[in-house]
């Protein structure tokens, strides 16, 4: 009986330290797809090719939160900046709804945040050579 005790107790010990989170925490699938996402996705990908000029520019280039910028405003005729401002934005409002989606499929909606991250960290690393990206200190690097 002491023996059982013994070990109860540093079970409960061992919980209180690590976290019942921590031991059930899973990771988040993020392929899943639904009939939101995949709307996302397509509209994204449609939009891909109009901002792909302003990327191998510079232009345009991606952050660590998973959206996309105006780098560099001189890069873009005069004529065209509206335009690349509305792509932007609309891209950035795809990609907000992207990883808002993929975490409510999750049924995890707290894990926006971390998807974002994640998604943010993909896309620089899949960036093309040339492209920039803007790095964990706020400063524009090229790839």
């Amino acid at each position: 009986m002491i023996n059982h005790l013994k070990i109860f107790v540093l079970l409960a010990l061992l919980l209180m330290l690590v976290g019942i989170p921590a031991l059930c925490h899973a990771e988040a699938n993020l392929e899943i797809n639904t009939p939101a996402i995949a709307s996302v996705k397509q509209s994204m990908q449609s939009r891909h090719a109009q901002l792909d000029e302003y990327y191998n520019s510079g232009a345009v280039g991606l952050t660590q939160d998973g959206t996309v910028q105006l780098r560099d405003a001189n890069a873009v005729p005069l004529a065209k900046r509206q335009q690349v401002n509305t792509l932007v934005a609309a891209e950035n409002r795809d990609r907000d709804t992207l990883y808002r989606e993929i975490a409510r499929a999750n049924n995890h909606p707290e894990w926006e945040a971390k998807i974002r991250s994640t998604f943010g960290q993909r896309w620089i690393s899949r960036a093309k050579s040339g492209w920039w990206y803007k790095a964990s200190n706020g400063a524009w690097k090229q790839k």
